[in-house]
């Protein structure tokens, strides 16, 4: 049913093609944690404020969607933070995609809409849009390359100004 909840848990197969353990998630959900598959050493909820509160090591980060720009705040904090990945919506005609994107490393588009896991552990059908995950640091670079091989979708690396 759709708008049962605002919380999506991005699918295990994500992790499992990036091959990595993270050592913070910031924005992990207060409810249908038996349902989340993100492999990291520490966490963040809402109670913790994860926006606001200290951020270190490789960072894994879906932010609440929430409101038409909700996004924005979070990935200007995980752009200066510029280790880990982030999943946000591709909303490539939007302002704060051509914003923070020619911050990131790399960027890997999974193939198809990601059918993300609701709190009840059921699985979306019918997303409205696909998403894309922004990798900062070199870390992130190999990890979406090694999903791009194991078929997630394809990988796009950024080139700067400065290194073109």
């Amino acid at each position: 049913m759709t708008g049962r909840s605002d919380e999506w848990f991005t699918p295990p197969e994500i992790f499992e093609a990036l091959g990595e353990t993270f050592d913070l998630d910031v924005s992990q959900p207060e409810t249908g944690r038996e349902y989340l598959s993100v492999p990291c050493r520490r966490f963040l909820t809402m109670k913790n404020d994860g926006l606001s509160s200290a951020w270190d090591g490789f960072v894994w980060m879906n932010p609440p969607f929430g409101a038409r720009n909700g996004v924005v705040p979070w990935l200007a904090r995980f752009m200066r933070h510029g280790n880990g990945i982030a999943c946000v919506y591709a909303r490539t005609s939007a302002g704060w995609f051509h914003d923070c994107t020619p911050k990131a490393d790399a960027m890997l588009f999974p193939r198809g809409k990601t059918k993300f896991i609701r709190p009840d552990g059921s699985r979306g059908n019918a997303p409205g849009d696909g998403i894309v995950l922004i990798g900062m640091g070199k870390r992130a670079v190999s990890a979406l390359a090694r999903a791009q091989k194991a078929g997630l979708g394809i990988t796009v690396k950024i080139y700067r100004k400065d290194t073109v």
